[in-house]
């Protein structure tokens, strides 16, 4: 509904510069937060997981050139420790989830990307979103398109990826840390 000036009624806050009001939307920020604990992640992303076994691998030169290699590039970040669990079930082993961050526009994502034991992707879920715009990479119906992917896949936004408009880098930073978990494993020779 608009007002007689032709704003929106929503709620808006206002700050003065200079003897200039900007007006904000009161939502501003409203898709940053914090959405899924690491720890519960393996059974969100493995629902017909019995066991988890968490490990933590600490990133070392060797580790980060051999990642390095596998990606063609470097990463926008290295984390110090990576937190792995390995998943099971009675029947075996179902895969891992890795936990890690990529860079949005400004602020780094939190990502949980659940990697089946054929290095294809299991599932994915954003633990942790800081930036104002494109938390849309959250949603299931985003993240869906993950599934079966795999390292080789290009993961970018109008090749084999589905983009989001207004979120362009958050896409972009979800296939960058998809092949990063991918990567990690495979350097830790987790995976084959």
């Amino acid at each position: 509904m608009l007002s007689p000036h032709g704003i929106s009624r929503r709620r808006f806050l206002g700050a003065t510069t200079g003897g200039v009001l900007l007006v904000v939307p009161a939502t501003l920020g409203a898709q940053e937060g914090m959405f899924l604990r690491a720890d519960e992640a393996p059974r969100q992303l493995f629902p017909d997981a019995s066991d988890v076994l968490e490990r933590r691998v600490t990133t070392s030169p060797e580790l980060q050139q051999r990642i390095r290699a596998l990606l063609g590039r470097a990463p926008s970040l290295w984390e110090g420790t990576y937190q792995i669990f390995a998943v099971t079930r009675a029947e075996g082993h179902l895969g891992y989830v890795v936990v890690v961050e990529e860079i949005g526009k400004h602020r780094p994502i939190t990502f949980a990307v659940a990697v089946n034991a054929d290095a294809s992707v299991q599932d994915v879920a954003v633990l942790a979103y800081r930036e104002a715009y494109g938390g849309e990479v959250r949603e299931r119906r985003f993240l869906k398109q993950y599934a079966r992917k795999t390292l080789a896949d290009p993961l970018l936004p109008y090749r084999d990826v589905r983009n989001i408009a207004g979120a362009t880098l958050s896409v972009q930073a979800t296939g960058r840390a998809i092949k990063k978990a991918i990567a990690v494993l495979k350097a830790t020779a987790m995976l084959p």
